[in-house]
């Protein structure tokens, strides 16, 4: 990171609010402690931070197959709670927004840490991942760009975000 790179870094507390059940093991209220930590370190002032444009019907089209999926239980790795589908719109939506801040040269870096839930495939929601945000950010930088380098760092696969692009050379 230079010191003359524009950050833009995605935040919405309501993503914190969430409660996957007693004995899972994601704790959305953990990217409000990680929210908490970049205020302590005072990291705010050298980012830009926003929140999606509207919750209400930003990328509604992406996120309507989550309707017909919330009718069920989806496993002890997905549970449905409530407001699943605010959760999926923040997350998701965040990245999407991310990647065309980078598309619009608005920011040489994008931050949301509410993201990268790599496993949820097309049709099916896998390893507490509802949708696939990487898949989603990933084509809206191909709109602008002829490849796109996706690494993964977490400490296992990404099945999805394979699955995504397995036939493809972008």
């Amino acid at each position: 990171m230079r010191s003359k790179d524009r950050i833009s870094y995605f935040y919405d507390g309501d993503v914190g609010s969430v409660y996957f059940g007693p004995n899972h093991p994601m704790k959305p209220h953990r990217l409000c402690m990680t929210h908490h930590l970049v205020l302590s370190y005072e990291l705010h002032k050298k980012m830009e931070i926003y929140i999606l444009r509207s919750k209400s019907s930003y990328f509604l089209p992406t996120f309507l197959w989550v309707l017909g999926f919330c009718q069920n239980n989806l496993g002890e790795d997905c549970p449905v709670f409530e407001n699943l589908f605010e959760f999926c719109q923040i997350y998701a939506g965040g990245t999407i927004d991310a990647a065309c801040r980078l598309n619009n040269q608005l920011c040489d870096i994008a931050i949301n840490w509410a993201g990268g839930l790599h496993h949820a495939k097309k049709c099916e929601a896998s390893g507490f991942c509802y949708i696939n945000d990487l898949v989603l950010g990933i084509l809206e930088l191909l709109k602008y760009h002829t490849r796109v380098l996706y690494i993964d760092i977490d400490v296992h696969h990404g099945d999805g975000v394979e699955e995504a692009f397995y036939f493809t050379d972008r």
